[in-house]
């Protein structure tokens, strides 16, 4: 078996990625590589033709290929060794990274930090428990995005697309665009589960009707998909009886939620939130493994690209400190308090200033975001499917810390 050592080994070529593995570089890490399963580098972002990248990083709107072409040109610039179509089969605590493939085989990397980017999955029909038979035609909104924009295919002339998540919502236009005809958008909550840019240009641009406060009870047909049966619900989420409404179709794309791929990191003994099911890190991004750090989807799942990127860099930074001998350890706890879910980080080293990432359990109009009672920001229309982030400076933590040496953070509807 083939043995390499580095002083910065990425997992996963995507935004993260690739963000991580030429901050590291350019922070002075001397080798540094990516272990990628996929054929090419850029993730999911090939496959993503539309438009609404890079305006929070490069201050230009650029479509998925653009957008990642730019960071894939930097890693070839930068010397950076990739490891295309091997699969990572563990982690060990002490930074050893055994993966095989093709072309090399089995090889090990001990690693001087490591850092986590694989991104995240769609959720499946299965974890849903739609009632109804099996037949073609059901698939995920990212596969289906994948067929039309890569492999060339349409995969079906009339749609119901399940959940109205953002990949669901961008092929409903595609969908459109390519001469279908898409019978609607089928959402369980109150509220639309993407960012409201994709609901105004995908949906209300296009006529394309949303079904909010509905429920997918069955769907029908045994060779192809023939329809889906959806019924209102109550906000006790409890179905209305009596009045199903059937909608022909022949394919459904399911657009339901994104779940942090995080299997291997189990095997190095990483603790995953309850919540956001990626790692518990710090603000450094390192998880409860000391070397191994992690960024982007893989964390917690996003709403831009962006910001992923952001994350990688961040991660690489601590990385290379890591791997030049520094050390950090966690002292405060950040929890999540009252009309708070997902949060990120969990700890903080209290080393420097950093930013919390949180989302809210339901839409406020008018927000006030407070750790400890203590206000520090206000924010206007904030919903669920958008992220929201405030900054702490060092200097304030002594004086926002609770008795338990706790961050605890609220969002406040002041409407």
């Amino acid at each position: 078996m083939k043995h390499i050592d580095m002083d910065v080994v990425v997992i996963g070529g995507g935004a993260a990625g690739l963000g991580a593995a030429v901050r590291a570089k350019e922070a002075g890490a001397r080798k540094v590589g990516i272990i990628e399963r996929a054929e090419q580098l850029g993730g999911v972002l090939t496959q993503c033709i539309h438009n609404g990248f890079g305006l929070a990083y490069f201050g230009q709107d650029m479509s998925g290929p653009e957008y990642i072409h730019r960071f894939i040109t930097r890693v070839n610039e930068l010397d950076i060794e990739t490891f295309m179509e091997s699969m990572v089969l563990s982690i060990t605590p002490d930074r050893v990274v055994t993966a095989v493939s093709r072309n090399t085989g089995l090889f090990s990397v001990k690693a001087g930090a490591i850092v986590l980017s694989m991104g995240c999955r769609e959720r499946t029909r299965g974890n849903l428990v739609i009632p109804g038979t099996r037949p073609a035609g059901v698939l995920t909104a990212g596969t289906a995005q994948r067929l039309v924009n890569i492999e060339g295919y349409i995969p079906g002339r009339r749609t119901v697309i399940i959940g109205s998540g953002d990949i669901g919502m961008i092929m409903a236009r595609r969908l459109y665009l390519e001469g279908g005809r898409v019978e609607g958008v089928v959402e369980i909550m109150p509220y639309c589960s993407g960012l409201i840019r994709n609901e105004n240009q995908c949906l209300i641009d296009f006529g394309i009707p949303l079904y909010l406060s509905h429920a997918t009870v069955r769907i029908h047909g045994n060779d192809r998909v023939e329809g889906v049966t959806i019924t209102p619900i109550d906000s006790e989420m409890n179905i209305i009886p009596g009045i199903e409404k059937y909608i022909p179709c022949d394919t459904v794309l399911l657009a339901v939620g994104l779940i942090p791929e995080n299997e291997i990191s189990k095997s190095a003994g990483i603790v995953l939130d309850g919540v956001t099911k990626g790692p518990v890190v710090n603000e450094k991004m390192e998880t409860g493994v000391p070397g191994i750090f992690a960024a982007g989807n893989v964390v917690q799942v996003y709403d831009l690209v962006d910001y992923v990127t952001m994350a990688g860099e961040a991660a690489a930074e601590s990385a290379v400190d890591f791997s030049q001998g520094k050390r950090f350890e966690n002292k405060y706890r950040i929890t999540a308090g009252n009309n708070v879910t997902a949060i990120g980080p969990q700890w903080t080293t209290g080393e420097s200033d950093f930013q919390i990432r949180m989302r809210v359990r339901r839409p406020i109009k008018k927000a006030e975001i407070r750790i400890n009672g203590q206000k520090l920001k206000r924010v206007l229309g904030t919903r669920p499917s958008e992220m929201m982030s405030v900054d702490v400076k060092q200097e304030q933590l002594e004086s926002i810390l609770n008795k338990d040496k706790e961050l605890q953070v609220e969002v406040l509807d002041v409407s």
